[in-house]
């Protein structure tokens, strides 16, 4: 039976976890409308890994995608620096979801459903479960490839870092909370130590 490998973490309170999430996309934005997108990259640069430092401090640990995150904000962060060029950072969310939608697919071609290692195991469901949303996760992430590709190069640097903020955000959100239904309907409850040992004794009466 597939199983997804499970991680121990110390969880944070939900408002911490979004918060250091959140606050380097937020620098970002406030940093390009103050100056321009080149400070903006090399502040979010610094935000990210600031934001990586304090949740290993906080929890001991760091999500596989907020390491997969930052890798390719810092070299393409350096990219744009280095460069001069704005395309590097604008095509980084590409990158990313295709980084995600080809792992999360990629481990659907070998039996594998990698979404419980990426969201660091917040659920628990059925191996049916799990592959459902799996492919979920891996078509919105290709769909969001293709989103911000028509974004940044139709709109105005400062549309795309707008929406990179207050539209890609939200609308991942919003697809999260979408898969609720199909979590519920999959969910497996846990096995206590007092349904461990009921079971046990109706074995025994048997």
């Amino acid at each position: 039976m597939e199983k997804p490998e499970l991680l121990a973490t110390n969880r944070p309170h939900p408002l911490f976890k979004l918060a250091t999430e959140l606050g380097p996309l937020l620098i970002f934005f406030f940093v390009n409308s103050k100056f321009n997108l080149f400070v903006a990259t090399g502040a979010f640069m610094v935000a990210v890994l600031i934001a990586i430092a304090v949740s290993y401090v906080v929890t001991k640990h760091v999500p596989i995608m907020a390491i997969v995150t930052a890798v390719v904000v810092i070299v393409f962060g350096t990219l744009t620096l280095v460069l001069h060029d704005e395309t590097f950072i604008k095509m980084k969310p590409t990158i990313i979801y295709c980084l995600f939608a080809a792992i999360l697919g990629g481990g659907l071609l070998f039996g594998r459903s990698f979404i419980a290692i990426m969201f660091d195991q917040m659920f628990n469901l059925t191996p049916p479960g799990w592959r459902k949303l799996t492919l979920r996760w891996a078509l919105w992430f290709f769909a969001m490839a293709l989103v911000n590709e028509a974004i940044w190069r139709t709109q105005s640097t400062d549309f795309w870092v707008a929406f990179k903020v207050f539209g890609m955000v939200p609308l991942t959100m919003l697809f999260a909370l979408t898969q609720m239904p199909l979590i519920k309907r999959y969910h497996l409850e846990p096995v206590t130590l007092e349904t461990s040992e009921a079971d046990a004794g109706d074995v025994s009466k048997g």
